[in-house]
């Protein structure tokens, strides 16, 4: 996937302001750099002051490496995905040690994975005090397009609302707007699309196709996901399409 700086100077400009992140935050990089949630991981301390912590390798997988790490190096975000997050509270659940030392955080961030409501009430319920937003966005998209902060309880965790410069498209088979609470396909807009799939015209054309509601010769992705958005504006997926 050909993914343009601007887009990713985007995701990491909405991200540094929409978190406040700075020169007091140390945001800890444990994502394979062939994963491209690494690369806000890396590149965010360098557009915010922060510091990037990393992780020894293969350490996303240790809780105990992971809690102590958070303790002696300050850790004040982290990202997991989902699978991995509830591993990890299972691990804190059963080691207090797991449990005290990663209370320092103030942020988690989840992506790559539909985010269960139930291991969001798991993880309220050890760190209610930490802040833990559901992300979405594929990599043909710059990482990231939604955001959304959680709240235990839910039936359903949002992925929510668009980022800077984005916009979301929920449409049926024909392209056209669907109602408030009818499932539909989403479709993305904005300055964080790739340019396409390199040297595979073929498949570039068919998930980038032209923007209806746009301005001509703007284009938005296909993602093949099944969302809803509510009466509230948050859009909450459901699956996939195919």
């Amino acid at each position: 996937v050909v993914v343009t700086h601007e887009a990713v100077v985007n995701r990491l400009d909405w991200m540094r302001e929409a978190y406040g992140f700075g020169p007091a935050d140390r945001i800890l990089q444990k994502t394979p750099a062939s994963f491209d949630v690494s690369v806000w991981e890396f590149f965010l301390p360098l557009v915010s002051g922060a510091a990037v912590v990393l992780a020894r390798p293969g350490g996303h997988r240790e809780p105990d490496h992971l809690a102590e790490l958070t303790v002696r190096s300050g850790i004040t975000a982290a990202h997991f995905v989902p699978s991995m997050l509830t591993a990890f509270t299972a691990a804190a659940e059963q080691d207090e040690a797991i449990r005290t030392g990663f209370g320092g955080v103030r942020r988690v961030f989840c992506s790559g994975e539909a985010l269960p409501a139930a291991a969001v009430d798991r993880f309220a319920a050890l760190w209610p005090h930490i802040e833990l937003h559901n992300l979405y966005g594929p990599t043909e998209a710059a990482v990231d397009v939604t955001y959304h902060r959680t709240e235990p309880g839910a039936d359903i965790v949002p992925i929510g609302r668009p980022v800077w410069n984005t916009r979301l498209h929920v449409l049926d088979a024909a392209l056209r707007p669907v109602p408030v609470g009818v499932p539909g396909e989403l479709y993305l807009a904005g300055v964080q699309l790739a340019r396409g799939y390199l040297n595979r015209p073929g498949l570039t054309a068919s998930r980038f196709v032209a923007d209806p509601y746009g301005p001509a010769g703007t284009r938005i992705y296909r993602t093949g996901d099944l969302v809803r958005r509510r009466a509230d504006g948050a859009v909450e997926y459901l699956g996939r399409t195919d």
